[in-house]
């Protein structure tokens, strides 16, 4: 269990009563589930650390890899979401794979949809690769994955903070073992 601030700021900001919809970028955790079962949702799951590495080929440009996003993001007609969990995705999504993951979903995405994931602090830091599960508003349950994930590319906040082109970082808390806990907001 990791207790978790901005978590909980992102929970305090939501109505209990009021219809919620959420992506979850990660595998289904249960725990994740059920916490949501508490609130109106409609859970969206795209699982993108099954596709990973996510790359351009040698004569893609990209665009192909835009639309490799757009067919893995394909939600109903009208889907805006209020949440999204990036968990750790941005850590291994290379620069022009983050540029198109963003341009994909930004047809999602209204003013003020809020997002919740972690960066890297330092980029040499190695990968410690983990599912996250949200086991309370303010804590997350964290399990170690039994094999390392392929395409780990950290990126610097200042970077990413530009990559992430149609969110502000609302705040960023640096965690004792390097990582970046990040709470972002769509802009309009």
């Amino acid at each position: 269990m990791q207790p978790s601030k901005l978590l909980g700021e992102l929970f305090a900001q939501i109505d209990q009563d009021q219809p919620l919809v959420v992506l979850d970028t990660g595998p289904a955790l249960q725990e994740t589930v059920d916490f949501l079962s508490h609130y109106r949702c409609r859970l969206h799951v795209a699982d993108l650390f099954s596709e990973l590495p996510i790359e351009l080929g040698e004569e893609e440009g990209s665009a192909a890899l835009h639309q490799q996003f757009e067919e893995m993001l394909q939600f109903p007609e009208g889907t805006v979401f209020d949440i999204c969990l990036f968990w750790d995705l941005f850590n291994f999504l290379s620069r022009d794979a983050v540029l198109a993951f963003v341009a994909a979903l930004r047809p999602y995405l209204r003013g003020g949809s809020l997002a919740h994931g972690f960066g890297m602090h330092k980029t040499n830091t190695p990968q410690d690769g983990r599912y996250y599960a949200i086991s309370r508003a303010d804590e997350l349950l964290i399990r170690e994955r039994r094999e390392h994930l392929p395409g780990y590319t950290p990126h610097p906040q200042g970077k990413l903070k530009n990559m992430l082109y149609c969110f502000h970082f609302d705040r960023s808390v640096l965690l004792p073992d390097g990582r970046l806990e990040l709470l972002l907001r769509a802009q309009s």
